[in-house]
């Protein structure tokens, strides 16, 4: 059956070609994307990591002292970027999946939070930081999620792992480097009477304007409507995700709110928005990286030259997790093995005070702490695929909720060197975390199950949690659990 039915949906312009030649073809095509989309994403990703995540590097030149603010206030000014961030993804995503030019909607966003990060340089006081601050959210939210349900328009389920990691690739070296640039930066300090916290948020808020404006020039549409495929490209590009899931971009009417209805009434949204309400919380440390490094009693300098090691070894674990995901088809082992290298982790800093065990912690947990996360988003954008509206809207949903972590855990980061309230609560997350993905495991298995069985009643109620009649068609499966 789902031989025929993907047959039959093959575009007039393919069905003279052999199966040689359109796996040529195919293997052209997304060479072709891999050229022109990861490059552009992964640079605007960077940009998108380290406009957010300069704060952390601006309080070791002085920020708190010079805007007289408390430890308190500090994490308060790091969690308010997600109070604009989080509410503001979910309309976002809705609108992205109904626009023709996604690319260009992309980059304006870019435009904007890169002017609002370097107009942070101008702030006086405590009030003011807060208020770029949360604009500066609002502005980012367009992007993270919207960048995954772009890539998952382009990208096959056995192609968007790695695709993904090549995100989370860029923000850990945007970390690495970003660390290391800031580095640089604080040298400027007092030059022209300018503080060299003020220096950083000018050079990076500015480079980042510059680049997004050169980036809507190049960046693709969606495969439908794209102008740097051929027709033959685009016919292929939007076969490979309707030939899946049943459908693609562009290729379906269904509005943006019965898509996110859909959406709140799937029970797998909700579990995996629990899942990455956790991981989300393991994944804070991000935030406060450079201060559990400078816990270790180094220099403001070499603290900042110690962040590097982590993250590119991060980048690196991430690209294998993800290749073994898309190559094995699979998902679970990869999340339980994650969880349970952080929670040996979490461990190291709370017992000991020996700089080298420490250390080797901090270089393990920035990937097996976020690590689940890459496979918790190929998940959302495979297992809640169509409509199309909906899958934006989950991911979004998944996303903005489960962010809402890092406005709580940013607390959470006191008494150092041993920072015990953060790091016992995000080994509490850790095991929960195990068991929900577990659940999740559990349902999704039980509806391939009914999908198996043949009988009319249990397949009824596989279509009312989400399953249409053309994926059925398809022979379509949750898979990777």
């Amino acid at each position: 059956m789902g031989e025929v039915s993907t047959y039959q949906r093959l575009p007039e312009s393919l069905r003279d070609l052999g199966d040689d030649e359109i796996k040529k073809l195919n293997h052209k095509l997304v060479r072709k994307i891999d050229l022109i989309v990861l490059p552009i994403i992964g640079i605007l990703y960077i940009l998108n990591y380290i406009d957010r995540q300069n704060l952390a590097a601006a309080k070791l030149q002085g920020i708190t002292k010079d805007l007289n603010m408390t430890t308190q206030q500090f994490a308060t000014a790091i969690s308010i970027l997600f109070v604009g961030y989080l509410p503001f993804q979910i309309p976002s995503n809705l609108i992205i999946a109904k626009i023709p030019r996604p690319g260009m909607y992309i980059c304006c966003a870019v435009v904007i939070w890169g002017g609002i990060s370097a107009a942070t340089a101008a702030v006086k006081s405590y009030g003011q930081l807060l208020a770029v601050r949360a604009i500066l959210g609002a502005a980012e939210a367009v992007f993270f999620p919207g960048a995954i349900y772009y890539l998952s328009a382009w990208y096959t389920k056995t192609e968007l792992g790695k695709r993904i990691a090549s995100l989370y690739i860029a923000q850990q070296f945007g970390n690495a480097f970003g660390g290391l640039f800031a580095a640089a930066v604080f040298q400027l300090d007092g030059t022209h009477g300018i503080r060299g916290w003020q220096w950083l948020f000018i050079i990076e808020g500015s480079a980042t304007v510059g680049t997004g404006i050169i980036c809507a020039f190049f960046m693709p549409e969606f495969p439908h409507n794209s102008r740097v495929l051929s027709p033959i490209e685009r016919d292929l590009a939007v076969w490979r995700i309707e030939s899946e899931a049943g459908a693609a971009e562009g290729t379906e009417n269904e509005s943006v709110l019965k898509g996110f209805g859909k959406a709140l009434s799937d029970p797998k949204l909700l579990l995996l928005i629990f899942c990455n309400l956790l991981s989300q919380a393991q994944g804070s440390i991000a935030n406060y990286f450079p201060s559990l490094v400078a816990s270790l009693g180094f220099s403001r300098t070499i603290s900042l030259v110690l962040t590097a090691p982590p993250y590119i070894l991060a980048g690196v674990v991430y690209y294998w997790l993800m290749w073994y995901s898309d190559r094995k088809n699979t998902a679970y082992p990869i999340i339980l093995v994650c969880i349970s290298i952080a929670i040996c982790m979490y461990i190291i800093p709370m017992a000991t005070l020996n700089t080298g065990a420490r250390y080797f912690s901090m270089m393990i947990l920035p990937f097996a702490s976020v690590g689940p996360q890459l496979v918790l988003y190929k998940t959302i954008n495979l297992h809640l695929a169509r409509p199309t509206s909906k899958r934006a809207a989950a991911s979004a949903l998944v996303n903005a909720i489960g962010g809402t972590s890092n406005i709580w855990a940013s607390y959470l980061y006191y008494a150092p060197p041993q920072f015990f309230a953060a790091f016992g609560t995000l080994m509490g997350c850790a095991f929960l975390f195990a068991a929900t993905i577990t659940v999740y495991r559990w349902f999704v298995r039980r509806e391939n199950a009914r999908m198996d069985s043949g009988s009319p009643e249990e397949i009824a109620k596989v279509i009312k949690g989400g399953v249409t009649e053309e994926m059925l068609q398809l022979n379509w499966r949750y898979e990777m659990y």
